[in-house]
């Protein structure tokens, strides 16, 4: 009776629900204990927003060691932890970017904008403080003949890519378009500077290896220490010691280069040049009215590294002449400079892109063959802006010098330029503010006005033009707010660009700035970019300038040169009317500036551009970048995948230590970002 009520207790619905919960208990914990145990492990992106999904890593199925991979940056997984796109990307500038950008998925609505990505720490939390492949620039890398490397290894392993040998010791300081000595031995003259100017090799002969640095190369000092010295070994020339040290130009000590801030004009210091500058005409008004500012034959650049405690940005420029190394110097102090002459050809700046050009015996004819290189003086010049001449005819009274200064006198009143004060060793004169005066003048007055279908920012290649360039009569280029608000207000001049646009070309540059903002508070997070020593930074291919001034709004104590590339719109006014320093430039040819120059390269969607083109290959652009980038700087390139392959090949093939990154849009996305490390190479 006792047995036959124990079998049915077990047959009560209550019993049967506990015995099937348990069952079912257990062999889930024998399926997960045994999943778990397979050696494959993951990594598992979150998004920190509710209702978010759990995106699996690509490398799932793989074995890692995940702390090691995180600590090393050697992993392909790790999610770009950046904002969220803003729904007008500003690849709408470039044709190129516009058909990448339809591959991407629509953006994101307005409330998911604020989520944040990050990896899974130890504890199961999401976390974003994780580094990323810190930089030891110290670390020298031993780069012997091997002729192949192995890019991968494994299935699915990429091809051997041939390694790039080391130049010659003497190609050090090689610039390919302006050391091309056969090329220059070929010239018809000389005698108008021709030599200066570009001479681009052949393809056959364009540089296929890697420029190696001095002996002794060290890291560059950092700004704003680097203003008044720098190492010796990074620029082992003293020839400027020889030839300038009494004019308190720069001396040596020990294993240094020291610059006392003084110049040819200016003996007695920099500093106080600016100020009489600023006494002589207040208006001119440094980093109000002043921001961009062209030091034309630089020296080594101390009027430029002094202004820019004044919140102005200089251009220092001058030719790889008899004093060859002092845009090198320049460079090395952290002061913004690139190698150009005024020879034959326009400069690749655009029109009303200076306030003040300012000329200490920079050994420049301004009156030779009716004042053509002050034509392109006054068509790089603002609209209102300033001429600043210090030289011996401006305050010797030599027959010679006095017959100089009444020729100098003659043509800018032809320019209808109004001299407003000369003082001491400085005259300076004012460009007009419209066509008012060009108009009044004389009939057959020379130089004439430019045709009205001369376009003043056609510069790539361009012949100098002996006219006057006409002022815009709708004000555009004038009329630009002073800094620094002018850093994000739509300039005039945005509706001249030649491009494509669907939308409002003001919302286009809003879109653009807030993007890259985006974009850099994700690098500063994720990669520790305020850790970096960033200080002369080249964005390869800029559109509005956006990236530049994201890292102005961020803080970071660094210059950027935004080249705007041939192929596509032509943004420089834009640029400078952000108070921005710009360059126009063809990607399949060198760049005019010494090795070693930039501690950031950054490129985004340049090379899926350049692909489409075939005009030239993308190891003919990288092994430029490997030329320009100093070792232990970086390159992040931003493209299309499609083009990820191949560049992580040739970074490979260069010395370079590379990683390829998701966006902020996850593994799926059309885009990838591949962060680069130069080391120092030796033999």
């Amino acid at each position: 009776m006792k047995a036959s009520a124990g079998l049915d207790l077990f047959k009560t619905p209550l019993v049967l629900k506990i015995a099937g919960f348990t069952l079912i208990t257990l062999t889930f914990f024998y399926l997960g204990k045994h999943w778990s145990s397979n050696g494959d492990q993951q990594v598992l992106f979150f998004s920190s927003s509710p209702g978010t999904s759990v995106g699996v890593s690509p490398n799932y199925g793989k074995s890692f060691n995940v702390t090691a991979l995180i600590a090393q940056n050697q992993t392909d997984t790790v999610s770009e932890p950046e904002p969220t796109q803003v729904p007008v990307p500003p690849a709408s500038t470039s044709p190129a970017s516009d058909s990448a950008a339809v591959e991407q998925p629509p953006p994101p609505p307005a409330k998911e904008l604020d989520r944040t990505f990050g990896i899974i720490d130890g504890d199961g939390k999401m976390s974003d403080d994780f580094e990323v492949g810190e930089v030891d620039p110290e670390v020298v890398e031993n780069w012997g003949n091997e002729t192949e490397i192995d890019s991968g290894a494994g299935e699915g392993s990429r091809a051997k890519v041939k390694r790039f040998e080391l130049c010659p010791e003497s190609m050090r300081e090689y610039i390919p378009c302006l050391d091309n000595v056969e090329a220059i031995k070929k010239l018809k003259s000389t005698e108008k500077g021709e030599r200066f100017e570009r001479h681009c090799p052949e393809k056959e002969k364009e540089l296929n290896c890697l420029v190696p640095p001095p002996k002794g190369y060290r890291q560059p000092l950092p700004w704003p220490r680097s203003r008044d010295e720098v190492w010796f070994s990074n620029v082992p020339h003293t020839r400027l010691v020889d030839d300038k040290g009494g004019q308190n130009w720069i001396t040596k000590a020990k294993d240094k280069f020291r610059f006392p801030g003084g110049g040819t004009q200016f003996i007695h210091g920099a500093d106080q040049y600016l100020d009489q500058i600023s006494k002589m005409v207040p208006d001119i008004a440094f980093g109000n009215y002043t921001r961009v500012v062209l030091d034309v034959g630089c020296g080594v650049a101390s009027f430029g590294a002094y202004l820019l405690s004044r919140d102005v940005v200089p251009l220092s420029i001058a030719p790889k002449d008899v004093h060859e190394n002092q845009i090198q110097f320049a460079l090395e102090r952290g002061v913004p400079a690139m190698v150009a002459a005024f020879a034959t050809h326009r400069l690749l700046y655009p029109s009303q892109a200076f306030e003040i050009i300012h000329c200490s015996r920079c050994r420049i004819n301004w009156t030779r063959d009716d004042g053509i290189l002050l034509l392109e003086v006054n068509r790089m010049m603002r609209a209102g802006g300033y001429f600043a001449w210090a030289a011996q005819p401006v305050y010797k009274h030599e027959q010679a010098l006095e017959e100089q200064w009444e020729e100098m006198l003659n043509l800018t009143t032809r320019l209808c330029w109004e001299l407003v004060k000369k003082e001491g060793y400085i005259a300076i004169w004012q460009k007009p503010k419209n066509n008012n005066c060009y108009l009044s003048r004389d009939e057959g007055v020379s130089p004439p006005l430019c045709d009205q279908d001369d376009d003043p920012d056609k510069v790539w290649y361009a012949d100098l033009k002996p006219c006057i360039t006409r002022i815009p009569e709708n004000g555009y280029g004038a009329n630009v707010t002073a800094w620094p608000a002018r850093l994000h207000t739509p300039p005039d001049r945005l509706q001249s660009i030649q491009m494509d646009a669907y939308i409002s070309r003001k919302e286009l540059f809003k879109a653009e700035s807030k993007y890259w903002s985006e974009i850099i508070s994700g690098y500063v997070r994720a990669w520790h970019w305020k850790q970096l020593k960033l200080r002369n930074v080249l964005d390869m291919k800029a559109g509005f300038g956006g990236f530049a001034a994201a890292l102005i709004d961020h803080g970071f104590n660094s210059w950027v040169m935004n080249v705007v590339p041939v192929s596509g719109p032509n943004t420089l006014p834009v640029i400078y009317d952000r108070g921005l320093l710009g360059v126009m430039h063809d990607w399949c040819e060198p760049f005019d500036t010494y090795p070693r120059t930039y501690d950031l390269l950054h490129a985004s969607g340049l090379f899926s551009v350049e692909r489409k083109s075939v005009r030239c290959n993308m190891s003919t652009i990288m092994l430029e970048m490997d030329r320009i980038l100093r070792p232990g700087g970086r390159a992040y390139i931003r493209d299309t995948l499609d083009v990820m392959e191949e560049l992580q090949e040739i970074a490979n093939a260069m010395g370079w230590h590379s990683a390829l990154h998701d966006t902020s849009e996850g593994p799926h996305a059309s885009y990838r970002i591949l962060v680069c490390d130069k080391r120092l190479l030796r033999s």
